[in-house]
């Protein structure tokens, strides 16, 4: 495989690739457009419609027209061109994009974390400082910054429920773009069947969402190469269609540019004017996903599809649609569609509502990850392209949502007010957070992060104050379905917390390991104990209460902690970190498993495997006085491990250094140890724990602990299922935590 087929399959920010081919680029470019653009692409259906459907409405002098297409201009050229292109994607976390993106490059350069079992080696990953500027210091601002949250952890909290506030506003997101964007585009149908009853357009909107939800499972690899002709021939279809209208009805619409308008907008219409400017911010709709997505693509080949095609052929389809409403003040419902372009208008809103809904799970397991979402199933739907997953739970209850909202509120109009606030809720958080990162990770002046501030800031207040007064008609159901999940988010994100908290406060101290064997006359079995626990180091409590009850552990123990760290991605040569505990002779370890918020747990190869040659490695590394020896290769069940000269098979062990004396080797005996204990057979020792609030702990933290974290643990997956693991190897021990 050539690097530019490598760098398609994978993505070229992932893979790090300074330099790529011309055509490599503009084919990434091209593929991002059903990706990523699929939602910006529909959002003329509805901005026009949405915007004069409350008491605003038009005149003969066109000034309305003019002011809302000169906000429609000025919003889509300062937000999606200049804010997102020109700066946001420069803010990428290894080639990643995305509030978490933002937020794990703060809490890397400020020392801010929600994972508690972090380690100082963490800090040695390739990834982890690969975002910062090279031997640049610190300017006082950004070391006042830090200084100040190392001091106040309050803010921290509160750094945290507020990137949760835009993480959930995406969520809800991901609810409400399926709803309006089929909704919208199968009204278009009433254009040519007038006496079409609104309730078998809902009914064929819901058909249509079904059939989208249910083919989720399939990945959207199997159809990416039909995404980029459908919003290709979309943009093409409505460029078009615009240059006409201009040209027909209204050329001089090109006055409407000039930022005069929109000041004579408000002054003319007051009130209205603000309240209507609800329906101009979903001009805007999809320009995060051209930043979450960045981790898929390039930034470049972003950039190139944004400014070379979708840019222009939007400004033309607002212009063209200005024209023609210029002309036809009292058909605000009509558009220019015909029956080929409305079914591709109809495949170009299943299109947008696929990426938001991709996104939407990967949102969901990057919250997994960081310990912010329980644990659901995450399902890799490629073999070829990383990152594309399918997430079962959270695609069933989206598509439960998303035909409830499109029944409830059946009309495009208030989910346009629904769908404003959450996009512009999540812009605003963007902005907020890119502030503290241009002070923190690029080490600018704080003068320039205010100007850029207040500059993107005011422009995504204005229109969340008026998307917020369309509360009443609409704009509740992303605060409701915000404040469900910040609620699951933050509730499972403190029981986790206390959970390690009472981990820590009752390891089992090496001292009482020592003296388990003469005590209770403990016998070692043959085989490999794998006990997995949430400590990085030290006996859990976990095993102190296994060997209390069952006087008996494996040959070779290994307390295994799998952990997510603040890097999208851990190369698998830094996966595993193997430390021993207590004395040589005891054959007891401990492994760390190292994974990005991006990475999905789920290995391609025998973890046993791996684990036994990193533990055989290990015990190489780890006798520093044996001589260097000439050894032949090991093949453990198809994995190589060089320098060893020993087999599973081999009873009577000789080795042979460069000299040709026979000298036997403690590491050796040791690795032979681990792998007959490996042929002997490998055991999952999980704890099945319970938390409970303590009696003397307030009522809403009884509340929080046990009925709402006690319902997430008993309904969402298991750590069995999560790892995949044979029920005839895995051992459960039930524990109740007293948090």
């Amino acid at each position: 495989m050539n690097p530019s087929q490598q760098s398609l399959e994978h993505g070229i920010s992932h893979q790090n690739l300074k330099r790529t081919s011309c055509a490599t680029v503009l084919t990434l470019a091209y593929q991002s457009l059903g990706v990523v653009y699929g939602d910006l692409s529909t959002s003329p259906l509805y901005v026009y419609k949405t915007t004069f459907s409350g008491k605003l409405s038009l005149k003969e002098d066109d000034e309305e027209i003019f002011g809302v297409l000169s906000f429609i201009f000025w919003t889509f050229t300062f937000i999606a061109l200049f804010k997102y292109v020109f700066i946001v994607m420069s803010a990428d976390d290894n080639g990643e994009g995305g509030t978490f993106a933002l937020y794990s490059l703060l809490c890397r350069h400020a020392k801010l974390s929600i994972l508690p079992n972090q380690q100082p080696t963490d800090e040695n990953l390739c990834a982890y400082d690969a975002s910062a500027i090279e031997d640049s210091e610190d300017t006082w601002q950004s070391s006042f910054l830090k200084l100040f949250f190392k001091k106040h952890p309050r803010f921290q909290k509160g750094l945290l429920i507020f990137v949760l506030l835009g993480t959930c506003m995406t969520i809800g997101d991901g609810v409400i773009t399926p709803a309006i964007s089929v909704l919208s585009a199968v009204s278009g149908v009433k254009v040519k069947i007038t006496q079409l009853h609104d309730n078998y357009v809902v009914i064929i909107s819901c058909v249509i969402l079904v059939g989208l939800f249910s083919i989720q499972h399939h990945g959207t690899h199997r159809v990416a190469f039909m995404f980029a002709p459908i919003v290709a021939a979309w943009l093409l279809c409505i460029s078009g269609i615009g240059i006409y209208n201009i040209l027909h009805w209204n050329p001089q619409i090109f006055h409407a540019l000039s930022p005069l308008y929109m000041l004579r907008f408000l002054k003319t219409n007051g009130i209205e004017g603000w309240l209507s400017l609800g329906g101009v911010v979903l001009s805007i709709t999809g320009v995060e996903t051209m930043y979450a997505d960045l981790g898929h693509f390039s930034a470049l080949s972003i950039k190139i599809a944004f400014t070379c095609l979708v840019y222009p052929c939007l400004i033309l389809a607002y212009m063209g649609e200005a024209a023609f409403l210029s002309k036809h003040h009292y058909d605000i419902q009509r558009k220019a569609v015909f029956w080929p372009v409305f079914i591709v208008a109809t495949f170009a809103a299943i299109v947008g509502s696929q990426a938001v809904i991709s996104a939407t799970f990967s949102i969901i397991s990057q919250c997994c990850a960081l310990n912010c979402f329980p644990p659901v199933k995450i399902v890799h739907t490629s073999s070829r392209i990383y990152g594309q997953i399918y997430v079962p739970e959270i695609n069933w209850i989206l598509m439960c949502l998303c035909l409830a909202v499109t029944i409830g509120l059946r009309d495009t109009n208030m989910l346009g007010h629904a769908y404003g606030l959450a996009i512009t809720t999540v812009m605003f958080v963007t902005t907020c957070l890119m502030t503290l990162v241009t002070v923190i990770v690029w080490k600018q002046g704080i003068i320039k992060a205010i100007m850029c501030f207040l500059l993107f800031g005011t422009i995504e207040l204005l229109y969340i104050s008026a998307s917020f007064c369309k509360v009443p008609e609409g704009g509740w159901v992303p605060l409701v379905l915000s404040c469900l999940f910040m609620g699951i988010m933050f509730t499972w994100n403190y029981g986790t917390i206390k959970k390690h908290q009472f981990d820590m406060e009752n390891k089992v101290s090496m001292s009482r390991i020592l003296s388990l064997g003469p005590r209770l006359g403990m016998v070692r079995v043959p085989g490999i104990g794998l006990i997995f626990s949430n400590l990085v180091s030290g006996v859990p409590a976990i095993f102190g209460h296994f060997v209390t009850n069952l006087p008996a552990f494996h040959q070779v123990l290994v307390f295994v902690c799998v952990k997510s760290v603040q890097v999208p991605y851990v190369c698998e040569n830094e996966r595993l970190v193997i430390s021993r505990v207590g004395p040589r002779e005891y054959a007891m370890f401990h492994c760390v498993v190292r994974y990005g918020y991006k990475d999905v747990q789920q290995e391609n190869y025998n973890f046993e495997i791996r684990l036994v040659s990193a533990m055989i490695q290990f015990v190489q590394v780890e006798d520093e006085d044996v001589p260097q020896v000439r050894t032949r290769e090991l093949s453990i069940d198809g994995v190589s491990v060089d320098g060893l000269g020993i087999s599973p098979h081999t009873s009577n062990m000789s080795y042979c250094n460069v000299d040709g004396h026979h000298q036997e080797s403690l590491y050796k005996y040791e690795s032979l140890k681990i792998l007959k204990a490996k042929e002997s057979g490998v055991t999952y020792i999980l704890g099945h724990s319970y938390a409970k609030a303590k009696k003397s702990s307030s009522i809403l933290k009884k509340f929080a602990i046990d009925v709402v974290f006690a319902f997430l643990s008993k309904n969402c997956r298991d750590p069995d299922v999560v790892m995949n693991l044979a029920h005839t190897s895995l051992l459960e021990i039930g524990m109740v935590y007293n948090v």
